[in-house]
């Protein structure tokens, strides 16, 4: 299949997993169109905007925060849910900023990330079997026979969810709430509450500084318009191919298609086959593209994923979203790195420190423990610099919210705590403060590394 035979359908003809099997395929044809004559969530200008900054990243002089809700829900939407999680992440910028010395690229798991993988087709509670949950957009939670049987019309409520929210969003980003000191202000806050706040408080007090001195040169969101607004993008996977290409357009200015659900979608680990439609359909548009990258990923394989996803290699628009495990990083990335190097490939490398760490406690629960989502996150970042790599981003399952559904972190949440604000509808979420203190220990580790250079080169001035 060639760029000038594509067509949003041309994945129909190829083998496809995770799909549901839609029992009214009537009303599921009536969605698409519905979904077809709908406007699109994003723009392509918007889309090129985001490449281009991942271009930068590419090349190592900015940095990647991917971060949102592990599955958005239904149930739990409301305006606070969405301020607050696009609160954290801007906070969170504003240290990886400083700690980088270097422009931060956001993009939130949000406004269309309602699909899910699942492992197992049915969930067995008890000596009951039923098809398991795949996201609001495809079935419902409870676990009952009329919930899990998916229905089409779920697309039409998470289209207008998502536009709802990449209203507010938008509204968020350019109407003063983004601005930057507002930003630090919240973060001393974290800073004086959080039990290790002695441990931030330098690097706060750094920052503090910094904009101090803009001030006095008068740099303020009051006289910089730019210092009160943000850039930010959206992302999610496209695991449910008939929304994704219901909702893509031609661009009037260039005649390129673009993914007009998201900004950045991205393919799972679990359907990233080179024949399957979920490549198939993704090498057709001009969005940048995420790839989760799991441990038993060969060079060969990434390689030709590579080539089918990005042929022109061109910055910007392919991000290696690695997914190994604090235990098998190690021997995992180092090969793919070096292939991708000696084949002058260029794609972004962001770490997903989340997936690959999940546990089941005695209880029941899913969980992740803060300590070994920090290991992964060190490790990639001491392998890029063995390898003399750009470690360019982070991807992270978080909310605003001040759940206790992952262990550790600061605030110390035991397994015995998790069930106090177990939320989560499918895997657990760093919250709030525990999202928070990563970007901090990970800004002291740029910083560091940062300050390292500099005098590796001053040494060599001398």
């Amino acid at each position: 299949m060639t760029p000038l035979d594509w067509t949003p359908e041309s994945w129909r003809s190829m083998p496809i997993r995770q799909a549901p099997a839609y029992p009214d395929t009537a009303a599921l044809s009536r969605a698409e169109e519905d979904l077809r004559r709908s406007p699109p969530l994003v723009f392509a200008g918007e889309v090129r905007e985001l490449k281009a900054a991942l271009a930068r990243v590419a090349t190592g002089e900015a940095f990647l925060l991917q971060g949102g809700d592990c599955a958005e829900s239904f149930d739990a939407f409301s305006a606070d849910a969405i301020r607050d999680s696009f609160k954290v992440l801007l906070q969170m910028a504003v240290a990886l900023t400083f700690g980088g010395a270097c422009p931060v690229v956001k993009v939130g798991r949000v406004a269309g990330q309602f699909a899910k993988p699942r492992s197992e087709a049915m969930e067995t509670v008890g000596d009951r079997a039923l098809p398991s949950y795949r996201g609001d957009i495809i079935n419902g939670h409870a676990f009952e026979a009329a919930a899990r049987i998916p229905d089409p019309k779920r697309m039409l409520k998470a289209y207008s969810q998502s536009a709802a929210t990449l209203n507010l969003l938008r509204a968020f980003a350019q109407g003063g709430f983004a601005g930057l000191e507002r930003m630090h202000q919240w973060n001393l806050a974290f800073v004086a509450a959080s039990p290790q706040g002695v441990r931030y408080e330098r690097l706060a007090q750094r920052i503090d500084e910094a904009l101090a001195f803009m001030a006095a040169c008068g740099l303020s969101s009051k006289s910089v318009a730019s210092l009160g607004q943000t850039a930010f993008y959206t992302s999610h996977e496209a695991l449910l191919l008939p929304y994704e290409a219901a909702l893509t357009r031609v661009d009037s200015l260039t005649g390129d298609w673009y993914d007009c659900s998201t900004h950045l979608p991205w393919i799972g680990e679990r359907t990233r086959q080179r024949d399957g439609a979920h490549v198939a359909f993704c090498r057709g548009i001009k969005n940048p593209i995420g790839v989760k990258i799991g441990p038993t990923t060969t060079p060969d394989e990434l390689l030709e994923l590579i080539d089918a996803l990005s042929p022109e290699n061109e910055a910007g628009r392919l991000t290696l979203i690695v997914r190994m495990g604090a235990d098998r990083i190690g021997t995992a990335l180092p090969s793919l790195l070096r292939a991708v190097e000696r084949e002058g490939r260029t794609v972004v490398w962001s770490s997903d420190p989340m997936h690959c760490n999940t546990l089941k406690t005695a209880s029941g629960y899913k969980t992740r423990r803060f300590d070994r989502v920090l290991a992964e996150v060190r490790s990639f970042f001491d392998i890029h610099r063995a390898e003399g790599t750009y470690a360019g981003g982070i991807h992270i399952e978080m909310t605003g919210l001040d759940v206790t559904e992952c262990i550790g972190g600061a605030q110390a949440i035991s397994e015995e705590r998790l069930s106090e604000r177990y939320h989560t509808q499918c895997d657990p979420r760093l919250n709030g403060s525990q999202a928070l203190e990563l970007a901090f220990l990970l800004a002291e580790e740029m910083k560091a590394e940062r300050d390292m250079r500099r005098s590796a080169l001053a040494a060599v001035a001398d």
